[in-house]
């Protein structure tokens, strides 16, 4: 018992040490670069071991990975006392507690303009993205889905010689998976055993993917073109990749029983030893380190040298919007991405024996027949067995949770109606335990209707085996109400004596087009950006950029061990905000494709300043508030610079260029950060600071407390295919002005040039405030500026 104590007291802990890694030693010895890298690589593993050995006794702890490629730690498994005992050794930089790991959770490259334009500009969409190695942090891959399949008739081209992974097998996943389009698939998994026990029937020691969100995730970014969605027997179209011919790395770091971040930094050092282009986060913290800045976590310290190895790499903004301060992509090193809708929508509706449609949500398919029959209408309460010995609690007689407690001969052939009570609102009712009941009686079909104690639920369209519909607004619930106790007869009692009501449920599994889009989604989270847990404002603009991440169609595992409803389906759509990060990875690649020089910060800088903040009516893009059809203007705190642009960004015009040393010299820049913590997590002495920390050349500008005047630079440089001159000019946020200086100039080939913004308080506002400068070229090329400014002081 006292074993299983102290058992239970372990955590793991991530470990930063002092020296350099693989990827940035100076090699001193007269060796190859690859003998001088493994024998260093040697060397920072055994210093970890006699760090340990020599620090706590050999029982108490358990080493779970070396990090050694982009940072140089390791992770242990052992007690809050014995981390203390660490943290004070010779050599170690930084303790931290691992705080788990979350996941972030078809028709997108149409809705971008990718096959008319972005993928034609590469020759076909059978060669975008074509030597561009992507990976993928995540839950695995479905390795048999056709999304990564290799097509002998059209192999690939391109070299690779630049990437090494490799091939690990396991319960599911062979060596043959690794097929030419799947390039390495590696697993992680020592933190996730180290604090739970694993279920070997789900959990697999593999790269082969049990939950279905890796799949999903990879076939965005790079899955193959072309490929059909058949769900249910129904064809929704076909499903293609952002970049359909690059190659896909896969690190598979996240369980259906646990995630550790552990896991996930040690696949991110794999992931850059290995040599991909760019990265994929569509998992990550939970919420901001507890006792550092956010920017300094070992997870953000990871991704700022997968970065300085020139890894381009995209982060999930986080799905706890629309509250501010939710996002989970802090630094400025990675692109924090948030989801919007596209112009597509699934309507489904329910007819009501008087002529009346209802509109509501659900995949499935009609109820009607050649001659457009109407069925039964019962409401759930009053199919309840007379004799049951079941509670008389919602879940049995409202919900349609429970088969037994309903009689057969009333609702077998009839449209039920299942009601939204406290079993859905708790959540510990399911849909999927109302298409079981439907199925197990008979049920011609049903509606879950929302209930006016609970009022509107949101919900997501879902592909129903079975006829169904959910009708999530009061209002319209009370409208099918209405109508049912108009047309039942009830007796002294209050049972139904005659069921007289009609209905039938019309097909919601073709889709319409036309709707206003974008806009950014309830669910994504917002800015602005901040320091540490006490939310202190931070100048940089958060998130990044704005990409499809709403009802999204891509591959899926039919183990779908975490998602009962989509169990034996090889597609799913899918919202979230890890949804849209693929999205931003694969226009990524066809960037790096056309521009294979440009670091991951021109590409970011690309992005955002072709980014548009205008909708597909020529409108602001709006974002969804709390309550079901509330919405507002968006600001750059909801979208980022703004919607992702693939064919202009391909050609930008000008971009902002950021790299190690310039982040470096932010940290150092920042307030209330202890240079020697800096140098602690990075490894680098504070030696250069910026004269403000918003003087980091990013393509934005924040400047969370302005006071009087400030002044800004941004250098440029033209990476168009001629000499350009532009016309500079500035919308200035409310109670400032703000100046550009020069107003004008003409740019090189490959030239630079700085920009001087300042920014003059005219009043105080209480919140912040949003402007932007735009730089008009005399080629067409048009590069966008966000400023989001909080005037505090005047003088």
């Amino acid at each position: 018992m006292a074993r299983l104590a102290l058992n239970l007291e372990k955590s793991i802990y991530l470990v930063l040490m002092e020296g350099e890694p693989v990827a940035f030693h100076e090699r001193r010895a007269p060796l190859p670069d690859r003998e001088a890298s493994e024998a260093h690589a040697k060397w920072l593993v055994d210093s970890h071991d006699q760090l340990l050995r020599s620090t706590l006794e050999s029982a108490s702890y358990s080493k779970l990975y070396s990090f050694k490629h982009i940072v140089n730690g390791f992770a242990v498994h052992t007690t809050p006392s014995l981390a203390s005992k660490l943290r004070g050794a010779a050599g170690v930089k930084v303790v931290e507690r691992d705080r788990g790991a979350k996941l972030m959770t078809t028709y997108t490259p149409e809705f971008l303009g990718l096959p008319q334009l972005g993928w034609t500009q590469e020759g076909v969409d059978r060669n975008a993205g074509d030597g561009i190695v992507i990976g993928f942090v995540d839950t695995g891959i479905n390795p048999i889905h056709p999304s990564f399949a290799f097509d002998p008739l059209n192999p690939f081209t391109s070299n690779i010689s630049h990437f090494t992974g490799a091939c690990e097998t396991g319960p599911g996943f062979s060596a043959s998976y690794c097929n030419g389009k799947i390039v390495s698939a590696r697993f992680f998994s020592a933190g996730a055993q180290a604090i739970a026990t694993l279920n070997s029937s789900v959990d697999f020691l593999s790269p082969r993917d049990a939950d279905g969100h890796g799949s999903h995730v990879a076939s965005i970014a790079a899955g193959n073109s072309g490929v059909p969605v058949v769900v249910n027997g129904f064809y929704y179209g076909q499903a293609s990749g952002m970049a359909p011919r690059s190659r896909i790395a896969v690190y598979k770091a996240v369980y259906p029983t646990v995630a550790t971040l552990t896991d996930v930094v040690a696949a991110i050092d794999q992931a850059a030893e290995d040599g991909v282009d760019l990265l994929t986060l569509s998992v990550g913290p939970d919420g901001p380190p507890e006792d550092t800045t956010t920017f300094l976590s070992v997870f953000d310290v990871s991704m700022l040298f997968a970065r300085r190895a020139g890894v381009f790499v995209a982060q999930a903004a986080g799905n706890e919007g629309p509250a501010p301060f939710t996002v989970v992509s802090y630094s400025p090193w990675a692109v924090g991405v948030a989801a919007s809708t596209t112009d597509r929508i699934y309507h489904g509706y329910l007819l009501l024996g008087n002529g009346q449609k209802v509109e509501g949500i659900g995949l499935s398919g009609s109820t009607f027949g050649d001659d457009l029959l109407t069925y039964k209408l019962v409401l759930a309460q009053d199919a309840v067995r007379a004799n049951g010995t079941f509670p008389r609690t919602p879940p049995y007689a409202e919900e349609c949770q429970y088969p037994e407690a309903l009689d057969p001969i009333v609702v077998q052939g009839s449209i039920v109606i299942c009601t939204f009570s406290a079993g859905f609102y708790n959540g510990t009712s399911t849909i999927n335990a109302v298409i079981d009941t439907a199925k197990g009686l008979g049920f011609m079909g049903f509606a879950l209707i929302a209930n006016p104690d609970y009022g509107d639920f949101i919900v997501e369209p879902i592909p129903f085996a079975v006829p169904g519909i959910m009708i999530p607004k009061v209002a319209d619930a009370q409208v099918i109400s209405a109508y049912y106790e108009q047309e039942v007869l009830r007796d002294e009692t209050g049972a139904v004596s005659s069921f007289c009501g009609r209905a039938a449920i019309g097909e919601g599994r073709v889709a319409s087009f036309g709707m206003r889009a974008p806009v950014v989604s309830r669910f994504s989270s917002r800015g602005p950006d901040y320091a540490d847990i006490n939310r202190s404002y931070v100048d940089v603009l958060k998130p990044d950029i704005l990409a499809p991440g709403h009802q999204i169609w891509a591959a899926w595992s039919p183990l779908s061990v975490s998602e009962p409803l989509l169990k034996g389906y090889s597609f799913a759509l899918l919202s979230g905000t890890s949804m849209a990060t693929p999205h931003i990875v694969g226009i990524a690649a066809l960037i790096k494709q056309c521009n294979p020089s440009w670091t991951p910060s021109m590409i970011a800088s690309a992005m955002s300043t072709t980014a548009t903040k205008y909708d597909n009516y020529g409108e602001v893009i709006e974002a969804e508030g709390s309550d079901i059809d509330s919405f507002y203007p968006s600001t750059y705190f909801d979208l980022g610079a703004g919607l992702i642009n693939p064919n202009r960004a391909i050609d930008p015009g000008l971009i902002f260029s950021s790299e190690f040393d310039d982040y470096i010299s932010f940290l150092c820049s920042l307030p209330k950060i202890d240079p020697m913590t800096i140098k602690a997590a990075t490894g680098v002495r504070c030696n250069q600071t910026l004269s403000y920390p918003a003087n980091l050349n990013l393509p934005s500008v924040t400047i969370s407390a302005l006071t009087g005047n400030q002044t800004v630079r941004r250098t440029m440089k033209n990476v168009g295919s001629k000499p350009e001159t532009y016309l500079c000019s500035v919308i200035s946020p409310n109670g400032t002005t703000v100046s550009l200086s020069p107003t004008w100039f003409r740019i090189a080939l490959q030239g630079t040039q700085s920009l001087d913004i300042h920014f003059q308080v005219t009043r105080t506002v209480d919140k912040f405030s949003f402007g932007e400068i735009v730089l008009t070229g005399s080629l067409d090329h048009i590069v966008r500026i966000p400023l989001s400014v909080l005037p505090v002081s005047v003088i």
